[in-house]
């Protein structure tokens, strides 16, 4: 049997479904007084007895004045958030350990300005921090929230809590909004990464086809002791040779090629996690480098290539491994 603690979570979980966009209205919107506002109210109150007790005029004057600009404060607080529509933009992939991005878009489509809105993370592992904003009339607005990647794989975003207390500070109104996107965080590389491994030959031949700048392939090989100097790919090898690797000569001889493979074999005996940053720290290394790749885990294999798609590609298929 579930607890009360369990049943109101599950009842407030269906009440606020996952969505990336939301529309504020009388239904999600909660307000209650703050303490300011309970300290005005006790006020009221003294006014009001004392105003009874000695029969003061100007005193229920007063009192009903205060009351009234309470009531007309609370209708205002509650409707700086009632109306707006929220839009959440896909976080970009971040790796384990590093700062991710909310960017929370906030559109008004009335005629007046909203003041003194607030958002916070909740649930995201780091202290509440608050970042606040005004929408103007029929604009935007953007809140960006950060928190920390704990770990690797498909994060669940944490619950945003949008607040206000415009425009006396005697209520509080606020929402919560659960996303339903999610974040890619990659392992975190290795540091210092190690070298990356050597490169096998595809064919009888010892050549690799690399893209020259100009567009065409050109026969290069992992450089050998009596090469000339003018048959260096200065170029390559100085990337080569920050991303940890080593020079590389020019062969005229383009018959077959050298693969690169960033093999779980290659990693050693290192723990599972472990394994995976040093995977990513090649990945990284082997991209600074130029270098065409093929990553092989347990299970899947990603056909030697290079480029944007091929790191993303790569990266992900860490991040999801398991």
């Amino acid at each position: 049997m579930r607890s009360p603690r369990q049943l109101w979570r599950a009842w407030w979980s269906a009440r606020h479904p996952p969505t990336d966009t939301l529309e504020l209205t009388q239904r999600n919107v909660y307000i209650l007084p703050t303490r300011a506002g309970c300290v005005f109210a006790a006020t009221l109150l003294v006014l009001l007895v004392a105003s009874i007790n000695y029969q003061l005029s100007l005193g229920y004057v007063l009192t009903f004045l205060l009351a009234g600009s309470g009531v007309v404060s609370m209708h205002v607080t509650h409707a700086t958030l009632r109306g707006l529509a929220l839009h959440l933009r896909a976080p970009q992939p971040v790796f384990a350990g590093d700062s991710a991005s909310l960017d929370c878009v906030l559109t008004s489509s009335s005629a007046r300005a909203r003041h003194g809105i607030g958002a916070r993370l909740r649930g995201s592992g780091t202290a509440a921090h608050w970042s606040w904003t005004d929408v103007p009339a029929g604009g935007q607005a953007v809140l960006q929230l950060g928190f920390t990647a704990a770990r690797r794989g498909r994060l669940a975003l944490p619950t945003v809590v949008l607040e206000t207390r415009f425009p006396l500070g005697l209520f509080r109104a606020w929402s919560e909004w659960r996303p339903a996107s999610s974040l890619l965080a990659y392992p975190r590389p290795e540091t210092p990464a190690a070298a990356l491994p050597a490169a096998h030959a595809v064919g009888s031949a010892s050549t690799a086809l690399w893209a020259r700048d100009g567009g065409e392939l050109e026969g290069v090989r992992p450089y050998r002791r009596g090469d000339p100097l003018k048959r260096v790919v200065w170029k390559k090898a100085a990337r080569a040779l920050e991303a940890g690797g080593e020079l590389v000569s020019r062969d005229t001889s383009s018959a077959a090629r050298h693969d690169l493979w960033l093999d779980w074999a290659a990693t050693g005996s290192l723990a599972p996690e472990d394994r995976l940053s040093r995977l990513a720290a090649w990945v990284l290394a082997s991209e600074r480098g130029g270098l065409a790749w093929g990553l092989r885990l347990p299970g899947r294999e990603l056909a030697p290539a290079h480029g944007e798609a091929q790191r993303r590609s790569s990266l992900e298929a860490l991040a999801l491994w398991s």
